[in-house]
């Protein structure tokens, strides 16, 4: 496979509910081994964007290549190939309730019989190491966790199967700072150790600072700015500047209802 060929590259994506428009000509790429991380206000378009390369939802127009695979409209078998390089952190952890942790973490695996079921738990204790949990909260259930260690649950469970790319979905919401910067580096971690792309979403700049090697700026659906972590603050847009410093006034105007 030629090295070059980014991970992700994504043209003129386009998504509109009725009238709002929401996307409006994305161009991103995801390089191998890159962290991009999308940045913008509540309802920008983030998760939208995400369920477009994911699959789980299908735009009106553009492009989404992956390893240069065009997956728009791909369905079947060959959608699944594409889905077996996933792995995904969801926002708020979404734990299987009725699941132990072990169950939890090697979930994708059995569903896909990948693994047979003495051997989960094995794997299921491995993956826990690597985000910093001991094999004692294998039999645990999600509500005997802390958020904290939900979190890291679900970041077992995203690298159970060492995919190519994974995604994050807001990866520090409901966390306090600290345990938010705790996540933070273990995302860091474990996307080096396995080697994986990255691509998150998130509204939270400490976030994005510490685990993106680009970060990209979705206004009014589009990419308003690109660039390295290192230059976001000296992007010369003022809409940038205002999100990323948490401004009230500037040119972005949250819409509030009395």
């Amino acid at each position: 496979m030629n090295a070059a060929l980014p991970k992700i590259s994504i043209r003129g994506l386009c998504k509109a509910f009725g009238r709002k428009v929401v996307l409006d000509g994305i161009d991103l790429d995801l390089g191998s081994g890159e962290s991009v991380v999308v940045i913008g206000g509540s309802g920008s378009g983030k998760s939208v964007l995400l369920k477009c390369v994911l699959g789980l939802m299908e735009p009106d127009a553009g492009s989404i290549l992956i390893d240069g695979v065009e997956t728009v409209g791909l369905r079947g078998e060959p959608r699944d190939e594409i889905g077996r390089k996933f792995g995904m952190l969801f926002q708020g952890a979404a734990l299987f309730d009725s699941l132990p942790v072990w169950e939890n973490v090697t979930f994708g695996l059995l569903a896909q019989q990948k693994i047979r079921r003495h051997d989960a738990r094995g794997i299921a204790v491995a993956k826990l190491a690597q985000v910093g949990l001991g094999a004692d909260v294998c039999d645990l259930a999600p509500s005997e966790l802390s958020g904290g260690m939900q979190k890291r649950v679900a970041l077992a469970r995203a690298i159970a199967a060492d995919p190519e790319i994974i995604f994050f979905d807001e990866p520090t919401t409901g966390l306090d700072p600290i345990m938010a910067d705790v996540i933070n580096s273990l995302i860091v971690k474990t996307t080096r150790e396995v080697g994986a792309s990255a691509l998150s979403i998130t509204h939270d700049m400490a976030s994005a600072r510490k685990i993106a090697h680009r970060i990209a700026m979705l206004y009014q659906g589009a990419i308003i700015w690109a660039g390295p972590v290192a230059d976001v603050d000296a992007s010369g847009d003022p809409r940038v500047d205002q999100f990323i410093h948490g401004r009230a006034e500037g040119p972005i105007q949250m819409a509030v209802r009395a």
